[in-house]
């Protein structure tokens, strides 16, 4: 699984890349974990609205800072599809 925190580096982003770390040890899931800055990139997944996350290429949540929980429920969906 691969899951991006894409934003510019701002506390809430970093927030959010802290949360999806913990959540990821919490699951036992396989995953990388990366942060993109790159505005380009964001652009391409048409976030318009950071931080977003997205979980193997899907944009799961943008704007917002989801909870540890939410991100926990988000990963495991994703197994399970």
């Amino acid at each position: 699984m691969t899951i991006e925190v894409l934003g510019s580096g701002c506390r809430k982003c970093l927030n959010l890349y802290e949360s999806v770390k913990a959540a990821v040890a919490e699951t036992g899931v396989d995953a990388t974990v990366d942060k993109t800055t790159d505005l380009l990139r964001i652009a391409a997944y048409g976030v318009q609205s950071t931080p977003a996350l997205v979980i193997d290429g899907k944009v799961v949540a943008t704007g917002r800072i989801p909870s540890k929980d939410d991100v926990v429920r988000l990963i495991l969906a994703r197994t399970k599809a």
